[in-house]
This record gives structure tokens, C-alpha cells and sequence, in this order.
């Protein structure tokens, strides 16, 4: 039954490749109203993602998301923005192994790519409730423990009256809600936000291009092979197995454990990264976290929930190994053991070779026109910063 699930899978990878131009054709009849920024390469072909109906996306809203997006005014001390923790030449990522909210504090999981972030069937890496952008914005908008940006009940009038008084933003607001009269509520806020990520599409790789070198066309056999199983975990245009489009009945929101951790030899993870059982409570849960999309995936280093890995070439190596054995410190234990740990975390031999392959496969991922695309990135002139 396993075996006929992965090559259905694998089948289904290969379908949705051969008829990426129908797709895209589809989608030019479905573009969004009012929505011209939201754009699709005809080599990636992708569908829709699914908008939700209490947050249509026009311009307006996804170009006022964008200013708030940049603007450290955002923040109730006015020291950091989402671009802190999401860098347009990172793949909306910031480099770190953990980031730092705006009061100092450090966060316990490493900051995701934005890429494709519209496609996500549930929200941060680990809670499978928060399954729409709105609702997930609300935690480094407001959330306390830890602290991001740092808006509360105490300072919240203030940080939207900094807004109310610009008038660049009076503009900005009025085109992006044109029925309110007052529309600077942090629920827009968070509306304008979710729209301007919606936009952050990625295909215009070498893969979409079909632009992919010999070394990486060897890669992209190994990558889907049942030996290395990497596509079980990362399928589809998004290289993600929870991925949702507008076509969606069913959303699979799936969640591993890649047996980075085994404290205690029981499968526990430390207490601040548990995964999934943080929700659940459910030990078939622990240390199971959603797998990001691959794709930028050359871009968004350290690795891992935790970003415990600093590159692609070592994240081959864990995975090869079937697992992490930590040997010392407060975190030891051998996760290769971990008994929670996905079937599909079995390790595997590579030669050199077959590791360039499959790294120059990886690479083809990489988007270096979404990086560099002039409708995500910084409005402001560099001496306002």
C-alpha cells in the first residue's frame, strides 16, 4: 500500500509538469479583478492560490501592505519591520539561525521563506490550526511570548495614529479600503499585509525554464527517487507537500519529524520546539513540523525549524545519515533512533558526484528574478530607513 501511495505521488509530479501551459492558459482567464499584481510566468504555470472571500485582493490593498511591510513604524518601539526577519534577497528570509524581536527577545524557530507563501496550507511550522495569513499575522504583529513587533493594547492607538497623520498613507489606505471612513484598525493591517504576501510568487526558476543542466537533470532523477525519497516530503510546483491552489477541496496538512532531536531516547524534542504536539499533545506528534517549500532553497540558510543547520551540503549529509546524533550538551541523543520519526527518513549512500548532482538540482529552485522583482521590494527611499 506505501509502495502504490509513492509512485502515485511521483506520477502526480510528472502530470502536473506536462500540463503546466493548460494551467497557466486557465489562469489567464481567472485573473483577480482589480489585482494586477499578482502575475504568473507561463513557464511555472502555476493555478490561483486560494484567496480568502473576507479579503479580496486588489492592488490597493497589496501595495499598502507593501509600505507596511517595510515601515518600522509598524513596530511599537519603531525599531524593526517584517523586512527585519524577511529579506527580499533571502527569499524573505533574514540569514539568521534565529531571529530577535524588536524588544531584544530571541525567537525559538528560525524565520520561514515567504516565498509562495499564498500556497501554504496551514501557518508557522508547526500549528496546523492557523491555516489562513490573516489569522497567522497576529502573532508577530501582537504576540508576547516572545515578543516581534510589539503592538499591544497599551500602544496600539499610537502605532496606528503614526499611520493616520502620513499623508502618504491617508492615500494609501483610502485606495486600499475605499468604503471606510476610518480605515487604520489593525485588522486592515493585517488584511493589507496578508495581500502583499499573496503576491510574493516564485516561478521564474531555471526549472520552470526547463533551463536545468546536465548535473542537474541527474539531481532531479535522484531527488525523485524512492531511494532518496526526498519528494514524499517535498512534491508538487511548490516542492511542498502542504500545498493548497484555488482548486483545493481536500487541503493535506502534513507534518514530520526528520529525527533531528531524541532527548532522553524517548523521541522528545526540546521543550521550546516540539512541533506539532505543542497543539495536539499527541506523542505521534512530536518533533513533526510542516515541510517548507524548496523552493529558494539555496537562498535560505541556516536550515531547519531551528536553523541548528548551516547549509545545503550538510542538510544532505543529515538526511543521508537518516538523522541527527547529538553527542553532547543539553540536546543529546540520537535522532536517527527517534521513534516518531517519518518512514521516509531512512538515509541513504551518495557519491560526491550524485551529491553535486542533487545539489545543482536543488539550485535550480533558486528565482533570482522574485529576489530582485521591483513589486516586493523596499518603497522607500534608502535615506528615510
Amino acid at each position: 500500500m506505501l509502495k502504490t501511495h509513492r509512485v502515485l505521488l511521483l506520477l502526480s509530479f510528472f502530470l502536473l509538469s506536462a500540463c503546466r501551459s493548460s494551467e497557466f492558459n486557465l489562469d489567464l482567464e481567472q485573473q483577480v479583478e482589480g489585482a494586477t499584481l499578482l502575475q504568473f510566468s507561463k513557464e511555472g504555470g502555476f493555478v490561483l492560490p486560494p484567496i480568502p472571500d473576507s479579503n479580496p485582493l486588489t492592488d490597493g490593498k497589496a501595495e499598502l501592505g507593501r509600505h507596511l511591510f517595510y515601515d518600522k513604524r509598524l513596530s511599537g518601539n519603531q525599531t524593526q519591520s517584517c523586512e527585519s526577519c524577511h529579506i527580499q534577497a533571502l527569499a524573505f528570509t533574514d540569514g539568521k539561525a534565529l531571529p530577535q524581536g524588536s524588544t531584544g527577545e530571541t525567537l525559538a524557530l528560525n524565520s520561514q521563506s515567504l516565498t509562495n507563501v499564498a500556497y501554504n496550507a496551514s501557518y508557522t511550522w508547526w500549528n496546523p490550526i492557523l491555516i489562513r495569513i490573516e489569522d497567522q499575522l497576529f502573532i508577530p504583529l501582537t504576540g508576547d511570548t516572545p515578543i516581534e513587533l510589539g503592538i499591544n493594547d497599551g500602544n496600539l492607538n499610537t502605532v496606528l495614529q503614526r499611520f493616520r497623520d502620513d499623508p502618504s498613507y491617508q492615500a494609501l489606505f483610502a485606495a486600499a479600503f475605499p468604503n471606510e471612513t476610518d480605515p487604520y484598525t489593525l485588522v486592515n493591517v493585517a488584511k493589507a499585509l496578508a495581500s502583499f504576501s499573496r503576491i510574493l510568487i516564485s516561478d521564474r526558476s531555471a526549472f520552470d525554464k526547463g533551463q536545468l543542466s546536465d548535473s542537474a537533470k541527474r539531481g532531479q532523477q535522484l531527488f525523485f527517487s524512492e531511494s532518496l525519497e526526498c519528494f514524499h516530503c517535498h512534491n508538487g510546483f511548490n516542492f511542498s507537500s502542504s500545498t493548497v491552489t484555488i482548486n483545493t477541496r481536500f487541503p493535506e496538512r502534513v507534518f514530520f519529524n526528520n529525527g533531528l532531536y531524541n532527548l532522553n531516547n524517548n523521541g522528545s524534542y526540546p521543550e521550546a520546539i516540539q512541533g506539532k504536539f505543542k497543539v495536539t499533545a499527541d506523542w505521534n506528534d512530536m518533533g513533526a513540523f510542516r515541510p517548507p517549500t524548496l523552493r529558494n532553497i539555496e537562498l535560505t540558510a541556516p536550515y531547519m525549524h531551528d536553523g541548528s543547520i548551516a547549509t545545503l551540503e550538510e542538510v544532505i549529509d543529515f538526511y543521508a545519515a537518516g538523522g541527527r546524533n547529538v553527542t553532547s550538551g543539553a540536546n543529546q541523543g540520537d535522532g536517527r533512533l527517534n521513534p516518531y520519526k517519518s518512514d521516509f527518513v531512512n538515509g541513504f549512500t551518495l557519491s560526491a558526484q550524485e551529491k553535486t548532482d542533487l545539489l545543482n538540482f536543488l539550485k535550480s529552485l533558486t528565482d533570482y528574478e522574485f529576489i530582485a522583482d521591483p513589486r516586493f521590494a523596499n518603497p522607500f527611499p534608502a535615506a528615510e530607513l
